[in-house]
């Protein structure tokens, strides 16, 4: 994967000289800022992209996957808290983590820092080929659902043309992500009010609809009827509630373009994650004060299914803000994880070609296009609860490593700089609930956990082969600089400075 250091043919690099490299603006960088990603990310954007991954999609689709699994209205109510507060605890160590080991990648810099560039690339490997190809999927597929739903009111989505729509969802905003960052980060702010919009109509009609006893799914009779009891099967319903809050660590992965990120990266988190929480629980206790656990379980889009139930003539407004909100989710989505690629290649844990940046944008465009391309094979499905549970476990596998990683760094460094210090309460805690939801659904879920477990050993050979044996033929790093450079071309790009 790593060529042996030589600098690019002459005809690549730099396609362009420093001085010929504009700005987004179209105006000529200063002479110390060179080819490289910019500082442009405050507070309220950091909270914005948070806040924009983490409540795009999920809590309009996985409601039905928490309930399916936890058995009971009660339960399921509790996983949505319990979720939330394994979510913020979670967010308490990646702060710290994030403020002592200030670099973009997110848990891949830490488990490096920590284990070493095996599991590191590891962690590289998994999230190119599993987690971050497959959130973007089913968002893409959340988006294209909601936005067909009305054409096929009563009868299901043709999953072909789901997968179509979903497919153009992921090419386009791959396009805008890589012609400009900051269109991405402006779109944001539309597509805020369409989650607020959207969960805004979600929880006051519920409300209403509690108050008005729709249903009597709250008695004491029904709330705890059905109950899960094994302990298989209470872990798999947390992966459709993580699922709903994953994202909280992804502004991790830009730490480099955060501006003040000791101070902004905490904020961030500890802003987004509270209020998240009780948006969610009051979104389910919403769902359950209109619809019946049955409605629920056989709803392919359970918002929809809400406002035809409650909102009459202006049933159409749910399915057109829940598309708006999972596109604006998949576009940052899609915005934060090719920072994670992009510096894996730069580190040499990928090939060097995706650790280049658009000269005239300063985008890592080919990152971008690699990761758009993954996320179309995972359309190969559209069963969207196989793919939450097929990247649920890898992650929660992943995010207990990095957990684990800001122990050993206690003990290995104890003198490192770290601006946040949390009690060691929280990441042993972490570790525990995390080791629970990774080792019980093994025999619940064997093929998708089978499956997320062979590819991650898949990684082990591809390191000692790309990374660990130096010592290559030349045709292959021949072969290496001739993609690269046939890729440098394509893209516009050059390596960072």
């Amino acid at each position: 994967m790593k060529d042996d250091g030589k600098p690019f043919p002459p005809t690549c690099q730099p396609l362009l000289p420093a001085s010929a490299v504009t700005s987004p603006d179209g105006d000529a960088p200063q002479q110390d800022e060179g080819v490289k990603m910019r500082k442009e990310l405050g507070l309220l954007e950091g909270t914005a992209i948070i806040l924009g991954i983490i409540m795009g999609s999920g809590i309009f689709i996985s409601p039905k996957g928490v309930l399916k699994d936890a058995g009971s209205v009660g339960f399921s109510l509790i996983v949505w808290v319990l979720c939330g507060l394994l979510s913020l605890i979670g967010a308490m160590c990646y702060a710290e983590l994030g403020t002592a080991i200030p670099l973009s990648g997110g848990d891949y810099a830490y488990i490096n820092r920590a284990f070493g560039p095996l599991p590191a690339f590891l962690f590289l490997w998994d999230a190119n080929l599993i987690f971050v190809p497959t959130t973007n999927a089913i968002m893409g597929l959340t988006f294209a659902n909601y936005v067909i739903k009305p054409f096929f009111p009563d009868c299901e989505n043709p999953d072909d043309a789901v997968r179509l729509l979903a497919a153009a969802a992921i090419c386009f905003l791959t396009f805008l992500n890589s012609y400009d960052v900051r269109i991405t980060t402006k779109l944001q702010d539309v597509f805020m009010f369409s989650k607020i919009g959207a969960l805004g109509i979600v929880v006051v009609t519920g409300l209403f609809a509690l108050y008005m006893g729709v249903n009597d799914n709250f008695s004491p009779e029904k709330v705890w009827q059905n109950t899960a009891t094994d302990p298989g099967q209470i872990a798999v319903s947390f992966y459709s509630g993580i699922f709903s809050y994953c994202g909280w660590n992804y502004l991790n992965f830009m730490t480099e373009e955060l501006k003040d990120p000791y101070r902004n990266l905490p904020r961030a988190i500890y802003i987004s994650l509270p209020l998240v929480t009780g948006i969610y629980v009051l979104a389910n206790v919403a769902y359950l004060g209109v619809l019946t656990p049955t409605e629920m379980l056989s709803s392919e889009a359970i918002a929809v299914t809400l406002g035809d139930k409650m909102l009459g003539m202006m049933n159409w407004l749910m399915p057109v803000c829940v598309a708006m909100s999972a596109f604006g989710g998949l576009s940052v989505h899609i915005m934060t994880s090719s920072r994670l690629c992009f510096v894996g290649a730069r580190q040499g844990h990928l090939p060097d070609m995706l650790a280049l940046i658009n000269i005239s944008k300063l985008t890592p465009a080919p990152s971008l296009i690699f990761l758009g391309i993954i996320s179309l094979v995972m359309l190969c499905t559209s069963d969207v609860y196989t793919l939450i549970d097929y990247a649920a476990f890898v992650e929660s596998m992943f995010l207990m490593w990095s957990v684990a990683g800001l122990l050993w760094l206690r003990y290995k460094e104890p003198d490192l700089h770290r601006p946040i210090k949390v009690s060691l309460f929280f990441p042993i805690a972490f570790l525990m609930i995390c080791g629970f939801l990774v080792i019980m659904p093994i025999y619940v879920r064997p093929y998708e956990v089978g499956a997320g477990l062979l590819i991650t050993a898949t990684g082990i050979p591809a390191y000692f082969i790309g990374i660990y044996w130096e010592n290559k033929p030349n045709w292959l790093k021949s072969l290496s600089r001739s993609a690269t450079c046939m890729v440098q071309k394509l893209t516009m790009a050059v390596k960072e400075e």
